[in-house]
């Protein structure tokens, strides 16, 4: 993994946090923030309490609630008794161990939304939570990752955990977008060539002209989904967008720290001749904007290309891909573009930001979604609500047929009020389109929030290019 003299960004972040390391055993490692939610906490606070452990450091922590609860307007009424519990549970937690807590109408939202929007999120820190998406942190220059309940535990009671030390990857975006091709587009490509195991055991390390020209947001798209290749983490060098992005946040450093932490972070980079394990380069310029077709990222094709023949894929890849066409009701070799939909839903931590909702707002006006689509547009925390109605976003998707509904994990998966129908057709901003992913029998095809708008007007599978 390099020689002593070059490192990679990863290299740098893992070894400052390394508080002890025995040859042959996992690392102890110190995390700097962990975020927690109501879905994956409540065991992890059970265990504190059965051992009568307190909490080791509650300014490193902080809490929302996301997963579980309503998006309709008066969703502090919650039916369902399971969700119910582990909300009123994580309240009782946060106000008994004295941990930062987002309720409604006081700054809740998506975990991995809230934490960059509050500047809690910073270069070179090792963040954690209790949710596969925590990667997303990762485009300010983070280690950061998802952890199981026992480990959520863990960190709550010590400040660490037991790590294995990953294997790096270099992923170099080459080449520009062209209109009406997004980030998001941009990673299922990366997804679909590698697969959803392609790198399994690493840590990706995202380059190249298209990754230096992104805004935070669609960098944090990209390392959002670095989790459905396999991948342990994803991360970016933060440079002056990244800085840009972080002044003056509430929780970002202020005056002389400021200048002390841009310092530190100017120094977060790879150096020249690092090594990785593994590099894969992407061509951006003749990309299209990408959708999937089957059960999982990695079954993703551009929007001008038809669904596979199943001879013509490797055959470890055969059966699953067959099941995939069995679920979804395509027929291999037909055209995906021009499929019609019932379903299309922006939102989610990986396309939920004000970024997003803009796309959306500037595909959608003077539009109208077609009568036979239901659309949800779901900010991802209130602050972005906030801002939807400050720039009367809210009335352009009022215009178009859309709902607006109130922050939340929502359609992203069947875990709350919000599924779309057994059978029916959905597409998505979101990050997974696996069986029953946003609802028992419901079909899932993953696409930029333009290549969603751009859908839901046309009333089937459509490219957004159009509206650029």
């Amino acid at each position: 993994m390099g020689n002593t003299d070059t490192k990679s960004i990863f290299e740098k972040i893992w070894q400052s946090h390394v508080v002890k390391q025995i040859e042959g055993h996992p690392a102890v490692f110190v995390i700097d923030l962990m975020l927690i939610h109501e879905v994956t906490s409540a065991q992890a606070f059970k265990t504190l309490e059965e051992k009568g452990l307190p909490v080791f450091d509650s300014s490193k922590l902080l809490a929302t609630i996301d997963h579980s609860i309503p998006t309709r307007a008066n969703r502090w009424e919650i039916f369902d008794e399971a969700a119910k519990i582990q909300v009123e549970t994580l309240r009782q937690n946060c106000k008994k161990y004295n941990i930062p807590f987002r309720d409604f109408n006081q700054g809740q939202g998506i975990v991995h939304v809230i934490g960059p929007e509050l500047g809690l999120t910073q270069p070179g820190m090792t963040i954690v939570c209790g949710d596969s998406h925590t990667s997303t942190h990762g485009a300010f220059g983070a280690l950061a990752f998802g952890i199981g309940t026992s480990e959520v535990g863990h960190v709550l009671a010590t400040g660490c955990l037991l790590q294995q030390k990953p294997k790096s990857m270099k992923v170099e975006f080459r080449g520009h977008f062209r209109k009406g091709v997004f980030a998001k587009d941009a990673i299922l490509a990366l997804i679909g060539k590698i697969g959803i195991g392609g790198a399994n055991g690493h840590v990706i390390e995202y380059t190249g002209q298209a990754i230096d020209a992104m805004s935070m947001e669609e960098r944090m798209t990209v390392c959002n989904m670095s989790i459905e290749c396999g991948a342990r983490a994803g991360l970016i060098a933060p440079d002056k967008t990244t800085f840009a992005y972080l002044k003056d946040r509430p929780h970002a450093p202020k005056g002389e720290q400021w200048s002390k932490a841009i310092e530190y972070w100017q120094s977060l980079k790879s150096d020249n001749n690092c090594k990785y394990d593994r590099e894969v380069i992407i061509d951006l310029d003749k990309l299209h904007p990408v959708v999937t077709w089957g059960t999982n990222p990695g079954q993703a094709i551009q929007i001008t290309e038809s669904v596979p023949k199943l001879a013509n894929l490797p055959d470890s890849e055969q059966a699953v891909s067959k099941a995939a066409l069995a679920y979804t009701h395509l027929s291999e070799g037909t055209k995906i573009e021009g499929t019609p939909i019932d379903w299309a839903f922006v939102g989610s931590c990986t396309n939920g930001r004000i970024e997003d909702l803009r796309i959306v707002a500037k595909v959608l006006a003077g539009h109208h979604i077609h009568p036979q689509v239901t659309m949800y547009i779901v900010p991802g925390s209130e602050a972005v609500l906030e801002q939807v109605k400050q720039e009367h976003l809210d009335k352009v998707f009022a215009e178009a047929g859309a709902q607006l509904r109130m922050p939340g994990c929502s359609m992203c998966l069947g875990m709350n009020d919000d599924k779309v129908p057994e059978g029916k057709r959905c597409v998505s901003s979101s990050n997974r389109n696996f069986q029953g992913r946003q609802g028992p029998g419901s079909i899932t095809h993953l696409a930029s929030p333009a290549t969603v708008a751009a859908s839901a007007i046309a009333g089937k599978l459509t490219s957004p290019e159009q509206y650029f």
